[in-house]
């Protein structure tokens, strides 16, 4: 079995390991000057201390001779001795590298030639771990070496330089501090510095379930939301604001929400679309096959009167011809649709192409006493292939003479030379179209007005075979209307 780690638990160790990281590398950066202003106090005080003894136990005097001598005031370096001996801090007076003035057998370090190179150039040296020794008192004797009476001891020290009057290094003043003392005081820091780290660690780790809880929890929500997508509602929307990429990323699935919505229903609308379809071309079709079949049977049995067979034979021809037509136009919109079909595109006047078709429709219009009025001057070129640009305009004239009784169909052509094309627009002053209507003339078997063509024979085919035509032309087509007022279709032709 696998062992799951929960987001939560995740974004939590993330942050509390961070936080820990922060709070190591800032505690260790803060022992080190700690540590170095432990030193550099202890340093100062020190060097304070060897200006003090300097100051007032200490006396250069020239002789005759012209050499300097050093007088040292007893009593004072031993009040030094007391008061310094009780913050267990030590003072030594050289006069030279191995030769000590006072006191004889206070803590005594060795001074490498280097050292004492750069105090006879007045520099002050500072050491952290000084390994030296300490006298016993009470233990001196003539026949002991000196160096076996010392006790060796670590000493954090500094050496000031004496000069005399003439810049000559005459004695080194040297104060030493138990190096016990400091580490004393490092202990002591390390101590609180653990206890603050470990307050901000708790701390740390109470923000870090905060934080990661607070994230896991837009995440949650997030989740939610998804499985119910994945379950059908596309409605869900998620809360958000606009502060970072979690925002973002709720944002972009409410817009995914909302695509997914859009697409679930044109699905539906497109099953719906597809069943009416095959609805339509299931009966158009049924139509004219069941007269045919009708009248063969009657031909078959003799049931239909010799003067009625030329009638007859006239009608199944005439259904023969529709059911061809029918066939023909679906190969034609699918040929379009598909991109199979290639236009041969020229430029011509497309005023005497319409002016052709109007005469051609002439004798439908008149029976339905509709009239025609052409705008547009003699001669409007237009660049298109001139067969499909026929068949289009004849689909839509002859649309709008379906559609109009008593009426008048207005068709104006001309340049556009803004747009660089040609605009041909048709209206008439039929019935019109509700919007439902308009949003849909371009789907295949789709009829307005069922009543008024279902006696007239038309498939349903002309307008999607137009707007699959238009956009083979590259071009655009725009359709109003008004419920009893009329329907104008706008179509552009690029140059």
């Amino acid at each position: 079995m696998k062992f799951k780690f929960k987001l939560l638990y995740q974004q939590m160790l993330m942050f509390f390991v961070m936080i820990l990281c922060f709070l190591t590398i800032v505690g260790v950066s803060l022992f080190h000057l700690t540590k170095e202003s432990v030193y550099q106090d202890s340093w100062n005080r020190m060097e304070g201390y060897a200006q003090s003894i300097r100051k007032n136990a200490l006396k250069l005097t020239t002789n005759e001779n012209g050499q300097t001598e050093i007088t040292l005031d007893a009593q004072e370096l031993q009040n030094s001795e007391l008061v310094l001996e009780n913050s267990d801090v030590h003072f030594t007076i050289y006069t030279s590298r191995n030769q000590i003035l006072y006191p004889q057998y206070g803590f005594k370090s060795k001074i490498s030639k280097s050292d004492w190179e750069k105090l006879e150039n007045g520099e002050i040296l500072k050491r952290r771990d000084d390994l030296g020794g300490m006298g016993h008192v009470g233990k001196k004797s003539p026949h002991l070496d000196p160096d076996h009476m010392l006790t060796k001891h670590r000493m954090t020290d500094i050496f000031m330089p004496c000069f005399d009057v003439n810049g000559q290094l005459v004695a080194v003043i040297s104060v030493a501090s138990a190096v016990s003392n400091v580490h004393n005081d490092f202990e002591k820091m390390k101590q609180n510095l653990l206890v603050a780290l470990l307050i901000c660690a708790i701390i740390g780790a109470f923000i870090s379930y905060i934080i990661a809880h607070y994230i896991t929890k837009r995440i949650k929500k997030m989740q939610l939301a998804t499985r119910q997508v994945a379950d059908g509602n596309f409605n869900v929307q998620i809360e958000h604001g606009d502060h970072d990429e979690l925002d973002e990323l709720a944002k972009d699935f409410n817009q995914m929400a909302k695509s997914l919505k859009s697409s679930n229903e044109e699905i539906k609308r497109q099953e719906q679309r597809r069943k009416e379809f095959f609805a339509n071309a299931a009966h158009e079709m049924r139509t004219p096959l069941t007269t045919i079949n009708g009248i063969l049977e009657g031909l078959k049995y003799d049931a239909i009167p010799e003067s009625k067979k030329k009638e007859s034979i006239d009608l199944m021809h005439n259904e023969t011809k529709r059911l061809i037509r029918l066939v023909n136009e679906n190969l034609d919109y699918e040929r379009i649709r598909s991109g199979q079909l290639k236009l041969n595109r020229t430029s011509f006047n497309a005023v005497e192409s319409i002016q052709k078709i109007v005469k051609q429709l002439t004798p439908k219009a008149k029976n339905e006493n509709d009239k025609f009025v052409i705008n547009a001057e003699p001669r409007v070129m237009v660049y298109a292939d001139y067969d499909r640009f026929v068949q289009i305009f004849y689909n839509i004239i002859q649309n709008a003479i379906q559609f109009t009784n008593d009426g008048k169909i207005t068709i104006d052509i001309k340049n556009c030379k803004n747009e660089k094309g040609t605009l041909i627009s048709v209206s008439d002053t039929g019935i019109g179209m509700s919007q439902d209507q308009l949003d849909n003339i371009w789907e295949r078997y789709y009829k307005a007005d069922q009543s008024r063509v279902q006696t007239k024979g038309e498939s349903g085919l002309g307008l999607a075979i137009v707007h699959q035509l238009i956009q083979q032309h590259h071009g655009k087509i725009e359709v109003t209307s008004k419920e009893g007022k009329g329907t104008t279709f706008k179509l552009f032709f690029p140059s």
